[in-house]
């Protein structure tokens, strides 16, 4: 055993995804004394700009989006107290299909390799107990996060950290109480045709093979306030709309898949600590 404080390392892709799909382990584990560590690979510059300005449109500042969006991040880790936050700063590739997917220096155009190679020494230096990042497919197919999940695996077998390691997912069963909560605000809101539904009914797992599902109902108002942080993106996030309430009750309860563990940890588990402490 060491003095070294057991420490977390989440890995996503741009700013405000650390409160989406982990603001509540973030906030958890950092009131329960781990060192939380957060990695954003991208700037951001593809979000929205000021009036919801678009990639492209008339308005839209890529240099000026990753500026505000850095200040956002900033304040989000610290309503989730987060302990460090480190930026690779890669150009935003925007959604799959988007031009700039080719734009040369954007995430998605990296090599492997390199974001790799950055991310170990990162690793080396905070030596995390686990490391928590997306699945193969980036959870649904943003090329951001699929680069982010590549870099991360890549990093894990360029050092010879052992940590616990994890994929964010969704239930099955809250995916569908989601598209309910989705028509009840939007009423008006169209079918999605067979393929979109096809796509949409593939996010996620079945209940049955999600490994560890943890309780940050606690922090759910954490969770919120550090989404609502990232205010000039706020017309894409629809969870804004639910008021913390139902927040709460909808995204409290964060899951995951554990692919890599020594350990012995049984699971299905509730800490992602299981077997650390």
């Amino acid at each position: 055993m060491t003095d070294r404080p057991l420490t977390l390392m989440a890995v996503h892709a741009h700013p405000d995804d650390e409160a989406t799909g982990t603001g509540g382990v973030l906030a958890r584990y950092a009131a329960e004394g781990i060192r939380t560590v957060l990695v954003t690979c991208t700037d951001g510059a593809c979000g929205d700009g000021p009036g919801g300005a678009k990639p492209g449109d008339p308005g839209h500042d890529p240099a000026a989006v990753a500026l505000m969006r850095r200040q956002e991040l900033q304040a989000s880790c610290d309503i989730l107290k987060i302990s460090d936050l480190e930026t690779l700063n890669y150009a935003d590739s925007g959604m799959m299909g988007w031009p700039s997917n080719n734009t040369p220096g954007s995430f998605w155009q990296t090599p492997v390799e390199e974001g790799a190679a950055r991310l170990a020494d990162l690793m080396r230096h905070y030596r995390p107990d686990v490391v928590v990042t997306y699945d193969e497919n980036g959870f649904y197919g943003h090329p951001d996060h699929i680069q982010a999940h590549r870099i991360t695996m890549a990093a894990l077998k360029m050092t010879d950290l052992t940590p616990k390691v994890y994929w964010t997912t969704m239930p099955r069963s809250a995916m569908q109480r989601f598209g309910e909560i989705m028509r009840e605000f939007h009423p008006d809101m169209p079918e999605p045709d067979p393929a979109e539904a096809a796509a949409m009914a593939e996010i996620g797992l079945p209940d049955d093979e999600i490994t560890t599902w943890v309780d940050g109902t606690a922090f759910a108002d954490q969770k919120f306030d550090a989404l609502a942080a990232h205010a000039s993106q706020g017309e894409n996030i629809f969870f804004l709309k639910m008021g913390k309430e139902r927040f709460g009750e909808l995204m409290g309860m964060e899951t995951f898949v554990r692919v890599q563990d020594a350990t012995g940890a049984a699971v299905p588990e509730q800490d992602l600590f299981s077997g650390l402490r």
